[in-house]
């Protein structure tokens, strides 16, 4: 993985050049450096991601219940009394920097995605969106008091370079609070893939170990990491897939042959064959829940 890493530090310091002087929360970052793509061993792309994230961003609060019970979690894992200046991390169509700035944050949302922060400009013109990388966050060194993320740093291609960028914005005795989905993710639909004798449909996620050597290795203290298991369930195999891919998840960096429908009818077979013919269809995300405090 450090191999990895570095080609894809190297990849942004390629792309980024020489920084300007910091000011605020501003860090002068090309916006096209958050499309541009940086391979590693699994094959993601930050360029197919954005894409597929901003397909999804006119159906996605619909289609998000499970993400939103995830990140409502996250939330209320915060310290109850919150100053300063707060960041959301892959903030999607806004929902939950309204969240922290309800709080009374001055908060500001970063996403990869453009087609997410168009709608989450729509929605909420009052709060302050960018456009940019979990890997090169374009906010400024030792500037944000709350870090904040739900179910998006699962799709960045170097755990390292992430959280390397969440120590170096954090400022002193900050603290952030990171929602993440890891590896025992979407079991149900791997193994029903495997008995229908379909190809896997997802890259293999990190482990929550990983995520917690890469925050250590970068200076962070890892205070608390709660590990839990939520259980979506669909009523049929379409609704389940529908509901993958309406997201913007599943990402594998390559293109996937279309399920036709004897594949569907094959995968239903599996799903059920596994889970029972009767009652509905379960898919489970698993995530780490990481509190992470920057020492002085």
């Amino acid at each position: 993985m450090n191999e990895f890493c570095a080609q894809a530090a190297n990849a942004l310091a390629q792309e980024k050049g020489a920084v300007a002087q910091e000011k605020g929360l501003d860090r002068p970052t090309p916006l096209q450096n958050a499309s541009k793509s940086l391979n590693i061993s699994s094959g993601i792309s930050e360029k197919a991601v954005a894409e597929r994230f901003s397909k999804a961003a006119p159906r996605y609060d619909k289609l998000a219940a499970i993400q939103h019970t995830i990140a409502q979690h996250g939330l209320h894992n915060l310290p109850a009394q919150l100053v300063g200046n707060a960041l959301d991390i892959g903030c999607g169509t806004g929902v939950h920097t309204q969240s922290l700035n309800a709080r009374g944050l001055h908060a500001v949302g970063v996403d990869i995605a453009q087609g997410m922060l168009s709608l989450a400009g729509t929605n909420y013109p009052h709060l302050t969106f960018k456009l940019g990388s979990a890997q090169a966050l374009p906010i400024a060194s030792n500037s944000i008091d709350v870090a904040f993320s739900s179910m998006a740093l699962q799709w960045a291609n170097c755990l390292n370079s992430v959280a390397e960028e969440v120590h170096r914005v954090l400022n002193h005795d900050a603290i952030a609070e990171l929602a993440i989905m890891v590896s025992g993710s979407f079991e149900e639909l791997t193994h029903a893939r495997k008995l229908a004798q379909l190809p896997t449909a997802m890259t293999p996620l990190p482990t929550a170990d990983g995520w917690n050597r890469a925050f250590r290795g970068a200076g962070l203290a890892v205070k608390r990491v709660i590990t839990r298991d939520y259980v979506d369930s669909h009523s049929d195999i379409m609704s389940l897939l529908r509901s993958v891919k309406g997201v913007g998840a599943g990402e594998t960096g390559k293109q996937q042959k279309v399920l036709s429908r004897q594949d569907i009818k094959k995968l239903s077979m599996a799903y059920h064959n596994i889970h029972g013919e009767a009652g509905s269809l379960p898919l489970t995300y698993r995530v780490c829940h990481f509190r992470l405090e920057k020492k002085a």
